[in-house]
């Protein structure tokens, strides 16, 4: 709460500012260095009151790697190759030097533990999606700061309540994170004057990743508070992040383009074109994810394969209703027009 006002201030001195463009929703130059402040708060409250073991001095480790990527995209740009490497040396310290990884499927389409090379591949693929997911829902003012508050809240109080020896300093990971987000939402709401940046969003996607990760092997390894179903849990605390960014990925791809091709057809421009304000848009994305959320703990003894189903089958109905709300929208505008000439 104290850096930020400094951090706007020598980012308007120093014209450090993110210039609005065709994709973007902000009208004015604002600056793009709030992960700043919440890579310190967060840094200095673990540093300060956590216990290091158990692959946290790990993920302090790849937090600073990508903070320094997204803090060098944020002052000058970077490629996305760039970025990519940055987070593949992230993502191998917690998985080769903390042995953070996804060790069994439990159950899942009937697979079990998986080979040493068939985990370390698909926890490098799990890492890497979520922490793009987060960068890609850094959309508007405060939402992905809400949407990780709401996921570090609730992986957090597991982590706390049935952590035990090997799990629980998680939830000091969690609750530093929520710190350090707090302090900035504070000035992240519509109208914003700073915006998380790359230096935020990669950094609390990559936190949320291997939160990810470890609530899941703690479903494994402490059988506590959901065993084998541990995985579709996780997938619903993480639902809007990973259905947006599914989402856009298919589209730009069944268009013909490339995935990464930026575009306006996230979740939140979608609710924007219907016309809700931005903090609307925010609070209704929060209420969806705690909706999902609430849903899957409540129905988690029904099993992996029950949940992931009505996950999927949540999805597509929602991507239809976007699909057709936004050809009406379309229908309209075209209408508007020849009406006009």
């Amino acid at each position: 709460m104290f850096a930020v006002p400094s951090i706007i201030y020598i980012a308007h001195l120093k014209n450090m500012l993110d210039t609005p463009n065709g994709r973007t929703v902000h009208q004015s130059l604002t600056p793009r260095l709030g992960g700043v402040a919440v890579f310190a708060g967060f840094m200095s409250a673990l540093t300060i009151f956590a216990p290091l073991q158990n692959g946290v001095k790990e993920l302090l480790a790849g937090c600073i790697i990508l903070f320094f990527v997204g803090l060098k995209d944020d002052l000058v740009g970077m490629s996305v190759a760039k970025k990519f490497v940055g987070q593949l040396l992230a993502t191998g310290i917690v998985m080769i030097m903390a042995d953070v990884r996804i060790t069994s499927f439990q159950g899942i389409f009937g697979i079990g533990t998986l080979p040493v090379g068939v985990s370390y591949a698909f926890t490098l693929g799990v890492i890497v999606g979520i922490t793009n997911a987060i960068n890609l829902i850094d959309g508007l003012d405060g939402l992905a700061g809400t949407i990780v508050l709401i996921i570090c809240g609730t992986f957090g109080y597991y982590f706390y309540q049935y952590g035990g020896p090997y799990y629980s300093n998680y939830a000091f990971v969690a609750l530093c994170l929520i710190g350090g987000l707090l302090g900035f939402l504070r000035y992240n709401f519509h109208r914003a004057p700073i915006f998380m940046g790359d230096t935020g969003s990669l950094v609390c996607g990559f936190i949320v990743s291997v939160l990810s990760i470890q609530f899941i092997e703690m479903g494994l390894h402490v059988g506590q508070p959901f065993g084998a179903a541990a995985p579709s849990v996780a997938v619903g605390i993480l639902f809007v992040p990973l259905f947006d960014t599914l989402r856009v990925f298919s589209l730009r791809m069944l268009a013909g383009r490339s995935p990464f091709s930026p575009d306006k057809n996230h979740i939140h421009h979608r609710i924007l074109a219907m016309g809700f304000q931005q903090i609307s848009t925010v609070l209704l994305l929060g209420l969806l994810n705690v909706l999902v959320i609430l849903f899957v703990i409540r129905f988690a003894h029904l099993g992996n394969t029950i949940l992931i189903a009505a996950l999927a089958g949540f999805s597509a109905l929602l991507s239809v209703f976007f699909g057709v709300y936004q050809s009406r929208i379309s229908r309209r505008q075209l209408l508007a027009a020849e009406s006009g000439n």
